[in-house]
């Protein structure tokens, strides 16, 4: 590595150029969106018939337009009449479930409130957004080490026939946030066979990336749901997936996914908060769409957007610090997560700050926001354009040497004293 002051002079010369770049979300690049420009005149004025006869433009359809039902439904594998369409956020409906959950109860059992301080397994590093819901409702949370086939299985089967607190897990089954890993088919057999102390125990499956592949066919793996009923945990899993990063983040449609038993309890729940979705964006997305293959073929073109901005950050970290630092290389979704020397993450996020490069804060992708060896970075490479994913990765590199640096000379100094 090169000396302390060269490093120095090398970040400072970067800092000079005074960038502004924010890519601290996994947020969707202008280019990505601009693609499904065409959703928001689809429709035309006497356009708002769903193929049920449902006129859009009124009260009801609590689970959705069958248009879109299905096109979710054959994404994930599973069968139209399992499916709730929603509003624009999969992260709501989660919040939601939670909510009713802790305040309500599982089907009639006690709610989570009343039964102590219950507890949610979080596979670390994972989703930041996951682990705030969690917070917010004083569930604790118990990390769970991220292995490259998914959790690991053993630390959760040995906490989860044991604790009756425990009442659920986070999954992100398919290029999870933020290690890109997708779950080996053992990994989700082996959740669909746990046998939880807790009988209201859930698995949340955020099926988010199901179809964000851009570097290899479209991964299919096994179906979380039926698995679960195969063995006798048919009401265990819910799942969640959404198209916030396939048409527009801000006002796209998300669904879920449950037994009937526990669906027809979400829709009783569903039913005290809305008389309906917003059913006219779900029937402009389904006339966009059209169908499973128009999602895929839209997200062909997608992922020819993405993958050269992952190729300019995977580029310039091999580049710059092989053999020095770690980081995933993913094959789809959205995120790299990235592995610094040990205490090292807070100040990269605080020097590439300072340069004007704003990342995804340290500790993020811990429970609690806690990373015990301060070391462990999300770099989110969607929302900027590829000259300035380069620009960006020189002022990345160039942080993380000099906070390897300054560790080092500081533990010299401290040996040395």
């Amino acid at each position: 590595m090169d000396s302390y002051h060269k490093i120095l002079s090398n970040y400072e010369a970067l800092k000079a150029r005074n960038m502004k770049l924010d890519i601290s979300r996994g947020k969707p690049g202008t280019d990505q969106i601009d693609l499904a420009n065409a959703i928001l005149n689809i429709l035309q004025q006497d356009d708002y018939y769903s193929t049920s006869g449902v006129d859009c433009r009124n009260y009801g359809g609590i689970e959705g337009i069958p248009e879109m039902r299905e096109i979710f439904a054959e994404l994930l594998g599973l069968k139209s009449s399992e499916i709730i369409v929603g509003g624009n956020s999969s992260l709501s409906l989660m919040h939601d479930r939670i909510a009713g959950f802790y305040t309500h109860g599982v089907n009639g059992s006690e709610p989570w409130f009343k039964q102590g301080t219950v507890k949610f397994l979080c596979p670390t590093p994972g989703y930041d957004r996951h682990f705030y819901i969690c917070e917010y409702y004083n569930i604790q949370m118990i990390p769970i080490d991220m292995l490259e086939t998914g959790p690991d299985m053993d630390t959760v089967e040995k906490l989860v026939h044991s604790d009756p607190l425990i009442k659920g897990m986070w999954c992100v089954p398919v290029y999870s946030n933020p290690t890109g890993c997708v779950y080996s088919n053992e990994t989700i057999k082996r959740i669909a066979r746990l046998k939880p102390k807790a009988p209201d125990f859930k698995v949340f499956w955020d099926n988010a990336y199901t179809v964000h592949n851009f570097s290899e066919p479209r991964p299919i793996i096994p179906n979380i749901l039926h698995e679960c009923a195969i063995n006798g945990n048919e009401d265990m899993p819910i799942i969640f997936a959404s198209f916030s990063k396939i048409s527009f983040a801000g006002s796209a449609v998300a669904a879920m996914a449950a037994s009937d038993n526990m669906r027809k309890a979400i829709s009783k729940q569903i039913s005290a908060q809305t008389v309906g979705p917003d059913k006219m964006n779900q029937l402009r997305h389904a006339r966009f769409f059209k169908n499973a293959d128009g999602v895929i073929s839209h997200m062909k073109q997608l992922g020819e957007k993405i993958k050269p901005k992952f190729d300019a950050v995977l580029s310039s970290l091999e580049e710059e610090l092989a053999g020095i630092c770690e980081w995933t290389k993913p094959k789809g979704g959205y995120f790299i997560h990235f592995r610094s020397k040990e205490g090292c993450a807070k100040r990269i996020v605080e020097l590439c700050g300072e340069a004007g490069l704003v990342l995804t804060e340290a500790g993020a992708v811990h429970p609690y926001k806690y990373d015990p060896k301060d070391r462990d970075l999300r770099i989110a490479p969607t929302f900027a354009q590829v000259n300035e994913l380069k620009d960006a990765m020189e002022i990345f590199c160039s942080a993380v040497k000099l906070a390897h640096m300054e560790k080092m000379e500081s533990k010299n100094n401290s040996t040395q004293n």
